[in-house]
């Protein structure tokens, strides 16, 4: 075990240890007396010595010194001997056994042996061994510790320092922590990692320096473990801007697992609405811990594994062995109980698996428990099959949850269907008698399909028009020789029989490495559609649902609608050369199962190539059966496949890429950019290779499907690629490459198909060479044999980590349209449109992360268009607004930022989108002046300036807007100038240029104005020439003070002369050099605003503004001076989040006294 580094003396002491192995820095010793070399003298002694001590004096027969170079001081990091005359050492671990001792070793080898090299002084080696050895003791402790969900003391304090370290709100739970190394350039960084809900966090103090780096999980593109010259194993964390690496790890496997599951959850929360509602788990974060992320990815690989419902929950899972009769003994696996059904999966991948729905369940036991056969239990389903496990551990609790689960299904269970009398009174084969479809869904006589069946399944009790599988109904019966396919068929359907005699005939079957073998050879025709029942489970789901799929053709059908429109408009292109589509029976049958299914499911609706799959379905079922088998695909067998975004089979292209780089690596390298080739794949995936095969070729890879779930497509289309990784190689260019690839599927031949061969989906030019055919028996084979390794434990592996880089792929795609629509609008440059969007999306988040959105602000919803996918709120735009704008008003900033949101929200729906905001904070930085004035203008009238407005009830007093101002200033050369005369002529030019204003605004009230001189005083404060400002602010409220007091009187009079401001005469000495004149000359009423009468009349417009601030100088250089963005970028990017959170944790507490200072 690691020791807490501590120095130790053994001055002239007897040489007691022995070297093992040693390098340039460690050194690994073993002690006399303890393995070889003990039958000396001495080593009898010590070993001697040793024995008789007691044993907390005991020394550990192993141990390892830190040698550094140079130094007379060593460091025993797992117990070792002294060196090159060296009496000086730390003791830091310590080790029992040889094997234990060597796990130290290779670990210090893995990790820290190229790390040491970067340091220049002896000294740093040594403290950055001893500080990575101590973290590495705090971990191994914790982990020995009880859970973390039961907050251990070690868990509690790193809490505390996780919370003091980066301030987060207290939403912000802690999931775990680990000891690691951040890498910055060639130099570690030892220090902590803090794995939160929504962020990965680090945290080192080392050699007096600190280091913080806050990572949110949504910026995550890309989790991956790479190996470098300096490094075996590092975790690669990689943002749009930067790549993070984390190494030297106790337990590297455990932290990849755990990032990977944290990041898959907060990217599916927060940016994949259209599963969100569908995962319960994903909706309260704050409730996520360790062990909950550990039984998530359990519960995803159970679903995955036996291809179940969504909805299924996991309850348990034991280790066990089950009695296999076909082998004669026990079977070593796992017992898996879920919400429905009970699940078996043996050690031996594809050796032995079972699935038994509780509804097919009849008793569950306990046996007496025997040496021969410990903690038995039997489990009885309604086939009159028993199947015995043993050596369970916590037998009674196991089988007491499930009696509990399976009371609950067993009261739940619908109806019996009626059962049907033919004419002489028995009851047909293949009606359902009891209320499980599942177990008689048998193959005694193996004629469920056949064309002399077909009259007894028109007493089906369903009404649906089309009672059989049309496969049945356009079947060509004629005679056959020994030698055609028919025979063969024969072959198959003996052999099935046989096989299903002895592994069961039920949805509870033996699924053995023997019957895949069955499947690979191809399923007989006239047992095709019971087995994918059976295979998909989808016999479960019918049983439970009797009159399900005819209630909703009854309410979907007659019904118009959008998706109505694309069912029709795709109708006729399924499968248009097979004859069951040909006529109305057919295209019937295929509307009304896509219909009812749309209306079944309207997230997925309808999406193109569900009427292809469908139509394969309705050859081989059952109108009602295939509906059921379309819900097991679309919602269990490929999930997120059909939907708005194809989540799902973008997912696994990702996967498929990565899988061909790693098992077809030449093929790979020599495509380079395997993008192209996802653009034809991806059709293999959606469409399960019914789209690019000859029809009888690709039903074949629809049962290996059926029986295997997606893992046969991935294996299958490998094996596409291995074929032709000749020809594809040698190809000049990716056109050619998929030209390949389209020539070979489409002459790819099912030499035992009974029916005649449907037309190709392509054809050849004349000048091309005709392509050799190939068997689809052969490339199944060639399939299972060379690719048939990947286990669904890897390929869920992999789709978790794939997961993340399409999720953030879709998000780059609406970051570049948005800002390649606005670039053009704006003056920003790119780069910074850039940093903008990227802070405007985490202002959206943050309000996610720590708080429940309310009824306003709804969560990411990628079905919308690009620029209205994130949007903010009110109070999430004053945040912005405080980090962004250059229209810093102090106090008053919350204010201006409240009207320029209300001006913003045009559909007053309480959300602005990135454009709004962009648009705003262009015209600030980069606008005119008279852009600028007239943003202001806009901002302190309606809707902007509302009369509930938190600051317009309180007019703003202040003797530099008093109206008793003369109009005739001093000027420092002693010469008056007439400002009436002035403001005559400037406003009949306004009223000249009145007219050609595109959209007038509305004049500006006094109440109005106040605000507007308010901002304009608040927006000055600070600012280098802030006396000049107020001074020329002064003059021109003073002069626009006029303006309106003018066309009030005037208006009052009855008069609009232009002679109206003549009425107002100042007496000041030419010589007065001050705006700050007596005002006891003028008239009384005009030394207050009249607050209460004629305000209405009072008015200004923009012109009247705009001219009057033209007239000073020092506001025109205020204008229009540049703006540097790019600074106040970088401040709001580190600013960003200590805001946010002093805001969520200010709310979390009670409100302040409102008279506190």
């Amino acid at each position: 075990m690691w020791l807490k580094p501590e120095e130790v003396l053994l001055k002239n002491a007897l040489k007691l240890w022995v070297t093992q192995k040693s390098n340039c820095y460690f050194v690994l010793q073993r002690r006399r007396g303890h393995g070889e070399g003990g039958g000396r003298l001495t080593g009898r002694l010590v070993g001697a010595l040793d024995a008789v001590l007691d044993s907390n004096a005991r020394v550990a027969p192993f141990r390892i010194l830190l040698q550094v170079p140079g130094s007379q001081v060593y460091s025993p990091i797992a117990c070792g001997e002294l060196l090159n005359g060296s009496d000086v050492y730390w003791a830091v671990a310590t080790g029992a056994t040889l094997e234990e001792i060597t796990q130290h070793w290779d670990w210090l080898e893995q990790n820290l042996l190229h790390t040491l090299s970067v340091f220049d002084n002896k000294e740093d080696i040594a403290s950055f061994v001893k500080g990575k050895v101590k973290a590495l003791i705090a971990e191994e402790t914790s982990s020995k510790l009880a859970q973390q969900e039961e907050e251990p003391e070690k868990f509690r304090e790193a809490l505390v320092k996780f919370e003091a370290r980066f301030n987060f709100p207290e939403a912000e739970k802690l999931v775990t922590f680990y000891s690691c190394c951040c890498w910055k350039g060639r130099v570690p960084r030892q220090g902590w990692l803090y794995l939160s809900i929504n962020h990965l966090c680090f945290y080192s103090f080392f050699l007096g320096k600190e280091l913080k780096l806050v990572v949110p999980w949504v910026d995550v593109q890309r989790l991956e473990r790479t190996s470098s010259v300096f490094l075996t194993d590092t975790i690669r964390v990689t943002t749009r801007d930067k790549e993070r690496d984390f190494s030297m790890f106790l337990n590297l496997e455990e932290v990849f697992r755990m990032m990977e599951q944290l990041a898959d959850v907060t990217l599916r929360r927060l940016l994949d609405n259209e599963v969100f509602d569908l995962d319960p788990g994903l909706q309260e974060p704050s409730q996520i811990t360790k062990r909950d992320l550990e039984a998530r990815a359990q519960n995803e690989f159970f679903r995955a594994l036996f291809r179940l419902p969504r909805k299924e929950r996991l309850h348990a899972v034991a280790d066990c062995a089950l009695w296999t009769p076909f082998s004669r003994c026990h079977t070593a696996g796992r017992m898996f109980a879920s919400d429905s059904y009970v699940c078996f999966a043996s050690r031996e991948d594809g050796c032995c698996t079972v699935v038994l729905p509780l509804q097919e369940v009849v008793s569950i036991e306990k046996m007496e428990d025997t040496s021969l056969l410990p903690t038995p239990i039997i489990i009885s389903v309604r086939s009159k099959t028993a199947f015995q496990f043993i050596e369970l551990r916590d037998r009674d609790t196991l089988v007491e949850g499930l009696l509990a689960r399976l009371e609950q299904v067993q009261a739940g269970r619908p109806a019996r269907y009626d059962t049907p009398r033919d004419k002489d009174g028995t009851s047909p084969v293949n009606v359902f008698h009891s209320t499980s479809v599942c177990s008689d869904h048998r193959f005694g006589d193996l004629e469920l399909l056949s064309p002399q069946n077909s009259k007894d399944s028109e007493m089906e009790t369903s009404r649906l028009p089309q009672p059989e599988a049309l496969v049945a109904a356009v079947q060509h019966v004629g005679s056959q020789s020994p030698d055609s396919p028919m025979s063969r068929q024969q072959i198959k359907v003996s052999l099935w029989r046989d096989h299903l005699a002895e592994y069961g005939r039920t949805v509870c079957m033996f699924r053995t490495e023997k019957i895949r073998k069955l499947v690979a050879m191809g399923i007989p025709e006239s047992l095709r559609g019971k087995l994918w029942l059976l295979f998909s489970d989808a016999v479960t789901e019918l049983a439970a649902h009797p009159g399900y799929y005819g209630s909703l053709v009854a309410a979907s059908m007659g019904r118009s609608c959008l998706v109505t429109e694309e069912i029709e408009r795709d109708l006729h292109r399924s499968l248009p050369e097979h004859p069951a589509f040909q006529s109305e029976t057919g295209i019937a049958a295929l509307r009304r199962v896509l219909t009812a299914y749309a209306h079944r499911n309207p997230r997925i609706g309808y999406c193109q190539s569900m009427n292809i799959l469908t139509s394969v379905l309705l050859l081989y079922a059952k109108e009602e059966e295939a509906f059921w088998l379309l819900v097991a695909v679309c919602e269990r067998m490929l999930p997120d496949y059909f939907n708005h975004r194809v989540i799902g089979a973008q997912v696994d292209q990702s996967v498929f890429e990565e899988l061909i780089r790693e098992r077809l690596p030449e093929l790979a390298e020599h495509m380079g950019d395997l993008a192209a080739l996802s653009s034809v794949s991806l059709s293999w995936f959606l469409t399960l290779f019914l789209s690019i095969m000859p029809l009888e070729s690709a039903i074949s890879v629809v049962d290996c499907f059926f029986y295997d779930g997606i893992r046969a497509i991935f294996q299958l289309g490998l094996a596409v690629l291995d074929a032709n990784a000749e020809a594809l190689c040698g190809s000049k260019d990716d056109s050619q490459a998929l030209m390949v690839l389209s020539r070979f599927l489409d002459h790819i031949k099912n030499e035992e198909s009974p029916g005649p061969p449907v037309s190709s989906h392509h054809t050849l030019s004349d000048d091309q060479e005709p392509c050799p055919a190939a068997n689809i028996s052969d490339l199944i084979r060639d399939a299972y044999e060379k690719f048939g390794d990947q286990s669904v434990e890897q390929l869920e592996r992999l789709r978790c980590r794939h997961r993340i880089r399409v999720l953030q792929g879709h998000e780059d795609t609406a970051r570049q349209h948005v800002l390649r629509v606005v670039i053009p609008e704006v003056s920003i440059l790119p780069e910074d449109l850039e940093e903008l969007y990227d802070l405007f999306k985490r202002e959206h988040l943050m309000c996610r992360y720590w708080e429940q959105p309310g009824p306003v602000l709804q969560r990411h919803d990628p079905s919308r268009p690009y620029a209205e996918q994130y949007r903010i709120d009110p109070r999430q735009f004053a945040d912005l607004f405080k980090l962004l704008s250059p229209w810093t008003c102090g106090a008053h900033t919350e204010v201006l930022a409240e009207r320029t949101f209300r001006l913003l929200d045009d559909n007053m729906d309480h959300l602005i989108e990135f454009r709004g905001v962009v648009s705003c904070l262009d015209i600030m930085y980069n606008g005119e002046m008279n852009e600028k004035i007239k943003l202001l203008y806009r901002l302190h009238i309606p809707p902007a300036l509302t009369e509930n407005d938190r600051d317009s009830q309180s007019p703003l007093k202040n003797p530099l807007l008093s109206t008793s101002r003369p109009l005739v200033f001093g000027k420092s050369d002693g010469d008056a100038t007439d400002y009436q005369k002035q403001l005559k002529q400037m406003i009949k030019d306004l009223a000249k240029e009145k007219d050609k204003t595109e959209k007038e605004l509305p004049k500006m009230s006094q109440r109005e104005f106040i605000q507007f001189c308010k901002t304009l005083y608040s927006m000055f404060h600070e600012d280098p020439e802030e006396n000049n400002l107020y001074q020329a602010i002064a003059t021109v409220t003073t002069l626009l003070l006029q303006i309106g007091e003018v066309g009030q009187r005037g208006s009052s009079s009855g008069s609009c002369s232009q002679d109206g401001g003549e009425e107002l005469q100042a007496s000041v000495s030419p010589d007065q050099d001050s705006v700050f004149a007596d005002s006891e000359k003028l008239p009384q009423d005009s030394q207050a605003f009249p607050e209460a009468a004629a305000e209405g009349d009072w008015t200004v417009s923009l012109e009247h503004i705009l001219a009057s601030l033209l007239t000073e100088q020092s506001l025109v250089n205020f204008f229009e001076k540049p703006l540097d963005i790019k600074s106040k970028l970088e401040n709001a990017k580190i600013n960003q989040y200590s805001l946010k959170t002093f805001e969520v944790s200010r709310q979390s507490q009670p409100e302040f006294k409102r008279n506190s200072p």
